[in-house]
Protein backbone atom coordinates (compact mmCIF):
# COMPACT_ATOMS: atom_id res chain seq x y z
CA UNK A 1 0.00 0.00 0.00
CA UNK A 2 1.49 3.26 -0.83
CA UNK A 3 0.97 6.41 1.64
CA UNK A 4 0.71 9.31 -1.13
CA UNK A 5 -0.33 12.92 -2.20
CA UNK A 6 1.85 14.78 -3.97
CA UNK A 7 1.76 17.94 -1.61
CA UNK A 8 4.13 17.97 1.34
CA UNK A 9 3.24 18.72 4.97
CA UNK A 10 0.15 16.77 4.76
CA UNK A 11 0.99 13.67 6.65
CA UNK A 12 2.21 11.32 4.87
CA UNK A 13 5.24 10.23 6.76
CA UNK A 14 3.59 10.85 10.07
CA UNK A 15 0.94 8.37 8.94
CA UNK A 16 3.19 5.58 7.71
CA UNK A 17 5.27 5.63 11.00
CA UNK A 18 2.17 5.67 13.41
CA UNK A 19 -0.37 3.44 11.78
CA UNK A 20 2.45 0.99 11.07
CA UNK A 21 3.24 1.11 14.74
CA UNK A 22 0.04 0.94 15.64
CA UNK A 23 -1.30 -2.62 13.34
CA UNK A 24 2.42 -3.78 15.04
CA UNK A 25 0.92 -3.00 18.40
CA UNK A 26 -2.18 -5.14 17.34
CA UNK A 27 -0.18 -7.89 16.26
CA UNK A 28 0.29 -7.74 12.41
CA UNK A 29 3.34 -8.11 10.34
CA UNK A 30 4.65 -4.83 9.11
CA UNK A 31 7.25 -3.67 6.64
CA UNK A 32 7.92 0.10 5.89
CA UNK A 33 9.48 1.20 3.14
CA UNK A 34 10.78 4.92 3.33
CA UNK A 35 10.97 6.00 -0.45
CA UNK A 36 11.40 9.43 0.49
CA UNK A 37 15.09 11.90 0.36
CA UNK A 38 13.92 13.02 3.18
CA UNK A 39 13.93 9.67 5.34
CA UNK A 40 11.54 11.21 7.75
CA UNK A 41 9.97 8.15 8.17
CA UNK A 42 13.46 6.45 9.31
CA UNK A 43 14.79 9.50 11.41
CA UNK A 44 11.04 9.14 13.07
CA UNK A 45 11.52 5.59 14.23
CA UNK A 46 14.95 6.21 15.81
CA UNK A 47 17.55 5.23 12.89
CA UNK A 48 20.33 7.13 12.40
CA UNK A 49 20.49 7.69 8.93
CA UNK A 50 24.35 8.04 9.15
CA UNK A 51 25.27 4.75 10.63
CA UNK A 52 22.81 3.28 7.85
CA UNK A 53 25.19 1.25 5.54
CA UNK A 54 22.44 0.24 2.40
CA UNK A 55 19.21 2.11 1.78
CA UNK A 56 16.24 1.61 -0.59
CA UNK A 57 18.85 3.69 -3.01
CA UNK A 58 20.98 0.80 -3.22
CA UNK A 59 18.09 -1.70 -3.49
CA UNK A 60 16.83 0.54 -6.35
CA UNK A 61 20.22 0.92 -8.32
CA UNK A 62 22.76 -1.37 -7.15
CA UNK A 63 20.69 -4.64 -7.54
CA UNK A 64 21.33 -5.02 -3.41
CA UNK A 65 18.26 -7.47 -2.33
CA UNK A 66 15.98 -5.97 0.14
CA UNK A 67 16.07 -8.57 2.83
CA UNK A 68 19.80 -7.40 3.53
CA UNK A 69 18.36 -3.49 4.04
CA UNK A 70 15.81 -4.44 6.61
CA UNK A 71 16.04 -3.00 9.70
CA UNK A 72 13.82 -5.36 11.87
CA UNK A 73 11.63 -4.90 14.58
CA UNK A 74 11.96 -0.67 14.94
CA UNK A 75 9.06 -1.80 16.77
CA UNK A 76 6.76 -4.31 17.85
CA UNK A 77 6.16 -6.20 14.49
CA UNK A 78 7.53 -3.30 12.51
CA UNK A 79 10.78 -3.70 10.42
CA UNK A 80 11.89 -0.78 8.23
CA UNK A 81 13.35 -0.48 4.88
CA UNK A 82 15.22 2.55 5.69
CA UNK A 83 16.09 5.96 3.40
CA UNK A 84 18.90 7.94 3.18
CA UNK A 85 20.09 11.44 1.54
CA UNK A 86 21.67 9.21 -1.69
CA UNK A 87 17.91 8.58 -2.82
CA UNK A 88 17.66 12.31 -3.96
CA UNK A 89 20.23 11.40 -6.45
CA UNK A 90 17.61 8.43 -7.53
CA UNK A 91 15.21 10.03 -9.72
CA UNK A 92 17.96 11.24 -12.04
CA UNK A 93 19.38 7.54 -12.20
CA UNK A 94 16.65 5.85 -12.86
CA UNK A 95 15.96 7.76 -16.19
CA UNK A 96 18.27 5.70 -18.20
CA UNK A 97 17.77 2.23 -16.21
CA UNK A 98 16.22 -0.63 -17.83
CA UNK A 99 12.45 -1.75 -16.60
CA UNK A 100 12.98 1.81 -14.81
CA UNK A 101 9.46 1.62 -13.52
CA UNK A 102 9.42 -1.57 -11.92
CA UNK A 103 12.40 -1.32 -9.74
CA UNK A 104 10.38 -1.30 -6.61
CA UNK A 105 7.79 -3.90 -7.56
CA UNK A 106 10.62 -6.30 -8.75
CA UNK A 107 12.26 -5.65 -5.31
CA UNK A 108 9.93 -5.94 -2.93
CA UNK A 109 7.65 -8.88 -4.97
CA UNK A 110 9.96 -11.87 -2.78
CA UNK A 111 8.34 -10.07 0.36
CA UNK A 112 4.42 -10.98 -0.83
CA UNK A 113 3.07 -13.32 1.69
CA UNK A 114 5.97 -12.75 4.44
CA UNK A 115 3.81 -9.71 5.90
CA UNK A 116 0.55 -8.61 6.67
CA UNK A 117 1.09 -4.98 5.34
CA UNK A 118 3.51 -3.35 3.36
CA UNK A 119 3.42 -0.29 3.54
CA UNK A 120 5.25 2.60 1.09
CA UNK A 121 5.72 6.14 2.29
CA UNK A 122 6.30 8.33 -1.24
CA UNK A 123 8.27 11.62 -1.95
CA UNK A 124 5.63 14.74 -2.29
CA UNK A 125 6.10 14.39 -5.96
CA UNK A 126 5.16 13.15 -8.83
CA UNK A 127 8.58 11.84 -10.27
CA UNK A 128 9.74 9.04 -11.23
CA UNK A 129 10.42 7.43 -7.37
CA UNK A 130 6.63 7.75 -6.99
CA UNK A 131 5.47 6.57 -10.05
CA UNK A 132 7.59 2.84 -8.92
CA UNK A 133 5.25 3.61 -5.63
CA UNK A 134 2.23 3.24 -7.87
CA UNK A 135 3.54 0.15 -9.81
CA UNK A 136 4.25 -1.54 -7.07
CA UNK A 137 1.47 -1.13 -4.80
CA UNK A 138 -2.04 -2.81 -4.59
CA UNK A 139 -3.60 -0.34 -3.54
CA UNK A 140 -3.45 3.75 -2.52
CA UNK A 141 -3.96 5.56 1.04
CA UNK A 142 -4.66 9.43 0.46
CA UNK A 143 -3.70 11.60 3.23
CA UNK A 144 -4.99 15.09 3.30
CA UNK A 145 -4.99 17.96 5.15
CA UNK A 146 -8.35 19.43 6.49
CA UNK A 147 -6.95 23.12 5.49
CA UNK A 148 -8.07 24.98 2.19
CA UNK A 149 -7.07 23.67 -1.31
CA UNK A 150 -7.33 20.32 0.12
CA UNK A 151 -8.55 18.50 -3.01
CA UNK A 152 -5.67 20.83 -5.21
CA UNK A 153 -3.39 18.27 -6.09
CA UNK A 154 -5.33 15.38 -5.82
CA UNK A 155 -6.81 15.47 -8.97
CA UNK A 156 -3.22 15.37 -10.66
CA UNK A 157 -2.55 12.24 -8.49
CA UNK A 158 -5.74 10.61 -9.95
CA UNK A 159 -4.43 11.25 -13.27
CA UNK A 160 -1.19 9.58 -12.76
CA UNK A 161 -3.54 6.39 -10.73
CA UNK A 162 -5.06 6.38 -13.89
CA UNK A 163 -2.36 6.88 -16.45
CA UNK A 164 0.00 3.74 -14.42
CA UNK A 165 -3.08 1.64 -14.05
CA UNK A 166 -3.66 2.04 -17.80
CA UNK A 167 -0.22 0.60 -18.60
CA UNK A 168 1.69 -0.58 -15.89
CA UNK A 169 -0.38 -1.67 -13.38
CA UNK A 170 -3.98 -2.82 -13.70
CA UNK A 171 -4.94 -3.59 -10.68
CA UNK A 172 -4.25 -0.37 -8.87
CA UNK A 173 -7.15 1.50 -6.61
CA UNK A 174 -7.38 3.82 -3.78
CA UNK A 175 -7.92 1.71 -0.13
CA UNK A 176 -9.10 4.60 1.47
CA UNK A 177 -8.49 8.70 1.95
CA UNK A 178 -7.51 9.64 5.64
CA UNK A 179 -8.35 13.16 6.28
CA UNK A 180 -5.43 14.55 8.84
CA UNK A 181 -4.78 17.56 10.96
CA UNK A 182 -7.92 17.98 11.94
CA UNK A 183 -9.31 20.29 14.02
CA UNK A 184 -12.82 20.28 15.30
CA UNK A 185 -13.23 23.79 16.45
CA UNK A 186 -13.11 25.63 13.44
CA UNK A 187 -15.94 25.57 10.96
CA UNK A 188 -12.91 25.07 7.46
CA UNK A 189 -11.67 21.90 8.98
CA UNK A 190 -15.42 20.49 9.19
CA UNK A 191 -16.03 21.82 5.62
CA UNK A 192 -13.22 19.96 4.14
CA UNK A 193 -14.13 16.87 5.44
CA UNK A 194 -17.64 17.50 3.80
CA UNK A 195 -16.28 18.55 0.53
CA UNK A 196 -13.40 15.38 1.05
CA UNK A 197 -16.76 12.73 1.96
CA UNK A 198 -18.54 14.22 -0.81
CA UNK A 199 -16.08 13.94 -3.24
CA UNK A 200 -14.69 10.22 -2.43
CA UNK A 201 -17.77 8.61 -0.73
CA UNK A 202 -16.98 5.70 1.28
CA UNK A 203 -13.24 5.78 0.69
CA UNK A 204 -12.33 8.44 2.98
CA UNK A 205 -11.74 6.40 6.86
CA UNK A 206 -14.73 7.57 9.77
CA UNK A 207 -10.86 7.78 11.80
CA UNK A 208 -10.14 11.76 12.14
CA UNK A 209 -6.27 12.58 12.96
CA UNK A 210 -6.40 15.37 14.97
CA UNK A 211 -3.53 18.34 14.79
CA UNK A 212 -2.10 18.02 18.11
CA UNK A 213 1.28 18.97 19.40
CA UNK A 214 2.61 15.87 20.40
CA UNK A 215 2.33 14.26 17.12
CA UNK A 216 4.70 16.98 15.85
CA UNK A 217 6.83 15.95 18.90
CA UNK A 218 6.90 12.02 19.04
CA UNK A 219 9.45 12.03 15.37
CA UNK A 220 12.08 14.24 17.37
CA UNK A 221 12.56 11.39 20.05
CA UNK A 222 12.51 8.83 17.33
CA UNK A 223 9.32 7.04 17.91
CA UNK A 224 5.99 6.70 16.90
CA UNK A 225 3.16 8.69 18.70
CA UNK A 226 1.66 5.14 20.37
CA UNK A 227 5.05 4.83 22.51
CA UNK A 228 5.43 8.58 22.88
CA UNK A 229 2.16 9.53 24.36
CA UNK A 230 -0.13 6.40 24.52
CA UNK A 231 -2.65 7.50 25.79
CA UNK A 232 -2.94 11.18 23.96
CA UNK A 233 -5.29 11.94 21.06
CA UNK A 234 -2.93 11.33 18.42
CA UNK A 235 -2.46 7.67 19.35
CA UNK A 236 -5.85 7.13 19.96
CA UNK A 237 -7.02 8.30 16.83
CA UNK A 238 -3.89 5.64 15.04
CA UNK A 239 -5.03 2.98 16.76
CA UNK A 240 -8.68 3.61 15.63
CA UNK A 241 -7.55 4.07 12.03
CA UNK A 242 -5.51 0.46 12.71
CA UNK A 243 -8.87 -0.97 13.43
CA UNK A 244 -10.34 0.42 10.34
CA UNK A 245 -7.58 -1.21 8.27
CA UNK A 246 -7.91 -4.12 9.80
CA UNK A 247 -11.56 -4.28 8.84
CA UNK A 248 -11.46 -3.42 5.28
CA UNK A 249 -9.20 -5.97 4.66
Amino acid sequence: MAIINQKGGVGKSTTAINLSAALGEMGKQVLLVDLDPQGNSSSGLGVEKSQVQNCIYDVLLNDVPVEEVIIPDVCEGLDLVPATINLAGAEVELVSEMARENRLKDAIGTLRGKYDYIFIDCPPSLGLLTVNALVAADKLLIPIQCEFYALEGVTKLLDSMKRVKTRLNPTLDIYGVLMTMYDGRTTLSRQVVEEVRSYFGRLVFETLIPRTVKLSEAPSFGQPITLYDPSGKGAQSYMSLAKEVIARG
